[in-house]
């Protein structure tokens, strides 16, 4: 059973599964073994650093020859940035969090597909509004960031897919297996796009204790926050945009007290003698709410055919149920 949707004919891709671009772990070696495994892999170009965009882009332009992108945080960046990693011809350019706008066209030029994400029915229009060729559609089970007054994954895909239709959606947010991307496409979707269940794979930029973090983790113990962006200076529109991580000191003793944790200076520069002495990780642990499901750490080829092979199975199981059957 071939999972076919819009999404794999107008990339050409074996399976409607993407790689979130997460910043700082979506790197090229991972985006190349998800691409070659048949999936779409995207590089987190995060805020457009040059020297690490460069890096990263060419490790997967030379390691795959299969479909490959590369994601950015749109209120970040500048033309630059995308120009740069148009250089390298990705099949794919993601833009999220903020107007994609003044990105958009020049993207549609090159030939790549112009993937935007959309945490709420506004952002969703406004995609369609400067030609997205696909949208994802964000849920607030999402590990990393996301909409501070969104919508969970379950009602928000089915809005988007009816709004976009029949531009292709993905559904993204709290999706770590196969049974997840198969919920997706009968919700409409045209495939999904993973990313704490990407983390914790062998090619991903990140210390192995993060790796550790998340097979131990708890999806009731992530939770959506302004605590942590704050105490470490990141200049996050965080009026429209919260964080779900895993849990952290700075966030049990700071939770409530936002407005004070953003007034004092003190404090912030606690956080970041903290980091220098190890108490605590350089980054939060950004995690989703399906982090139960993630039980090791495969290659991400591996976990490419894992999920679409639990995909076709879930879907061929929901499949035998007949109106009638009573069994």
């Amino acid at each position: 059973m071939a999972l076919s949707t819009e999404l794999t004919e107008l990339l050409g891709l074996r399976h409607p599964i993407v790689l979130a671009p997460m910043g700082g772990a979506a790197g090229g070696a991972l985006a190349a073994a998800v691409s070659r495994a048949g999936g779409l892999g995207l590089v987190g170009g995060a805020y457009g650093d040059r020297a690490w965009l460069e890096r990263e882009l060419a490790i997967v332009a030379e390691g795959t020859d299969q479909p490959w992108g590369v994601g950015f945080l749109t209120w970040a960046i500048d033309v630059g940035a995308v120009e740069r990693a148009l250089e390298f011809h990705p099949a794919a350019v993601m833009l999220s969090f903020g107007d994609p706008s003044p990105f958009a066209d020049r993207i549609r030029r090159s030939g790549a597909v112009l993937i935007v994400q959309a945490t709420d029915l506004d952002e969703a229009e406004r995609a369609l509004d400067v030609g997205a060729d696909v949208i994802v559609a964000q849920g607030t089970e999402s590990g990393g960031h996301g909409a501070r007054r969104g919508r969970s994954t379950l009602p928000f895909v089915p809005l988007v897919v009816d709004l976009a239709a029949p531009v292709p959606v993905l559904a993204a947010g709290g999706i770590a297996d196969g049974r997840g991307v198969a919920a997706a496409l009968a919700l409409g979707a045209a495939g999904a796009l993973i990313g704490t269940r990407f983390q914790a794979t062998t090619e991903a930029l990140v210390d192995r204790s993060v790796s550790k973090a998340l097979v131990e983790g708890r999806g009731q113990d992530t939770e959506r926050n302004s605590v942590l962006d704050i105490a470490r200076g990141a200049s996050w529109p965080l009026e429209k945009y919260t964080a779900r991580t895993l849990g952290h000191p700075y966030l049990d003793r700071w939770r409530g007290r936002e407005a004070e944790l953003a007034g004092d200076s003190r404090a912030r520069q606690d956080y970041q003698d903290d980091v220098a002495r190890g108490v605590i990780p350089p980054l939060p642990i950004w995690a989703g709410e399906g982090v139960d499901l993630i039980t090791d750490v495969p290659s991400a080829a591996d976990l490419v055919t894992e999920l679409a092979a639990q995909a076709e199975d879930a879907l061929l199981r929901a499949g035998r149920l007949r109106p009638n059957d009573r069994s």
